[in-house]
């Protein structure tokens, strides 16, 4: 089959066509935005990667168009290819739906839920699965250290196990439907759970409603890992639950719930007061934490014992994009992250800050470029999210909203570029030796890691 997918640089989509060419099939793509590390990975591939939506890619002649939600109905003529479609009457569907019936259909399913720690979580349980001999695929909206790449079909034995991570958002723009409700998963980690999305969700009860049919699609052999400290979640489990649950990082002792004891670095798995493994490694942050105990009691439901699954954790290496190194000149660090909730920046920041700078400077530089973020919808929460940040810089280029007047609580420590260049230049002029430079956001920043390497030097 030749499939051409629209929008194949997202994260799902990229993954996606990753496991249509390991299937055999023959995928081209299109985009608007071609960056790495996705673009790379495809290329990689051997994928044809066209820019822009031009209906002049109906000559391809592809035996089905797979639609990712970027694509919408546009009166500005923004994606002729998808009003060509139509019109000729072409086959189409949404990328989860062809996911669903060509990758998953017979597979145990263990999907990964939440509104922050999915890539991470869903990184790690595949490489506890992994380290335990069970080789499964997973489509992953990172790229995990451990396997270098974002998607893999994975051992095609009885067992065919698949990771997921299962995101909230909607399918495309004929499904209004969640991602996640495509999936079917046998297992289901429900890791956290706060308002986002504030382009299609109008309030956090509108996102527990979602997870409440995410809950309903799980069969009673099923197992969902639910975080115990969060009240969101406790009230989608009310709403209806027909299915096993393992509670994971309860604060004090609670019969059958997982729990760490220790630092995030080096701690003790514990079930109720009886300890089941240890987790020693690099990671930073309780974030981590919570998210190893949530993939330990979702590989168990697959047969993988908990202390095999953390010793395995040990060896992971994280995820491209989470507070990755990207280079160093005259002793300044930058980092890339993909933080882009106030919550993920703040925990982001927090976790370099204990870690690795707790007496130098951080410089927070961060780019509002998630729907939620561009409506302006949580900007009153930016002076919390970079408290711990001694300078934040914030790009102003496209945003409807004044990013000075939202940081005018920090005083002086919030900085304000008009765009990527005009902060590069705010930068270079105060960032001195042993500074770590943290650059966040969910997409390229417009190559703002190696344009500061290269003033900085």
């Amino acid at each position: 089959m030749h499939i051409h997918i629209l929008g194949i640089c997202g994260t799902f989509m990229g993954g996606l066509a990753a496991l249509a060419r390991e299937a055999g099939h023959r995928v081209t793509g299109c985009d608007a935005n071609v960056y790495p590390p996705m673009s790379t990975q495809l290329e990689a591939l051997g994928i044809e990667l066209i820019e822009g939506f031009g209906a002049d890619q109906l000559a391809l002649k592809p035996d089905l168009f797979v639609v990712g939600n970027v694509v919408t109905r546009s009166s500005e003529g923004r994606f002729p290819l998808m009003e060509a479609i139509l019109d000729a009457g072409l086959p189409y569907t949404s990328g989860p739906q062809w996911l669903a019936e060509h990758v998953l259909q017979g597979r145990h399913v263990l999907a990964v839920a939440g509104t922050h720690g999915k890539t991470s979580t869903s990184s790690m349980l595949a490489w506890i699965l992994e380290a335990a001999g069970l080789a499964p695929g997973f489509l992953i909206g990172g790229v995990p250290q451990n396997f270098g790449v974002s998607a893999r079909l994975g051992a095609a034995d009885k067992d065919r196990f698949f990771v997921i991570e299962a995101d909230e958002y909607d399918t495309a723009f004929f499904d209004k439907r969640s991602k996640f409700v495509h999936y079917r998963p046998r297992t289901a980690v429900l890791n956290n759970l706060e308002h986002d999305h504030a382009d299609i969700f109008p309030d956090l009860a509108a996102i527990e409603t979602q997870f409440h049919h995410l809950v309903r699609t799980v069969p009673p052999s099923g197992r969902l890992v639910v975080n115990a400290r969060e009240e969101a979640l406790q009230r989608v489990l009310a709403r209806g639950c027909w299915s096993e649950v393992q509670r994971f990082g309860a604060r004090k002792e609670e019969p059958g719930a997982l729990r760490a004891r220790g630092e995030p670095t080096s701690f003790d798995v514990l079930r109720g007061s009886l300890k089941v493994g240890h987790v020693s490694w690099e990671l930073l942050g309780e974030h981590n934490q919570l998210n190893a105990l949530a993939a330990i009691a979702a590989a168990e439901h697959v047969g993988v014992d908990p202390e095999v699954a953390a010793t395995a954790l040990g060896g992971f290496k994280s995820v491209r994009r989470r507070l990755e190194l990207r280079g160093e000149v005259r002793g300044i660090k930058v980092y890339d992250d993909f933080a882009h909730h106030p919550t993920a920046i703040h925990t982001t920041i927090d976790g370099l800050r204990r870690r690795i700078a707790p007496a130098e400077r951080i410089l927070a530089i961060f780019e509002p470029r998630s729907n939620t973020m561009k409506l302006g919808t949580m900007k009153a929460q930016l002076p919390w999210a970079l408290e711990e940040a001694d300078l934040s810089f914030c790009n102003q280029d496209g945003l409807t909203w004044d990013a000075r007047e939202a940081l005018a609580p920090l005083g002086e420590q919030g900085v304000v570029g008009a765009n990527v260049d005009a902060l590069v230049k705010l930068i270079k002029a105060v960032a001195k030796p042993g500074d770590h430079l943290l650059c966040m956001s969910n997409g390229g920043f417009g190559g703002i890691h190696e344009k500061l390497l290269a003033a900085l030097a």
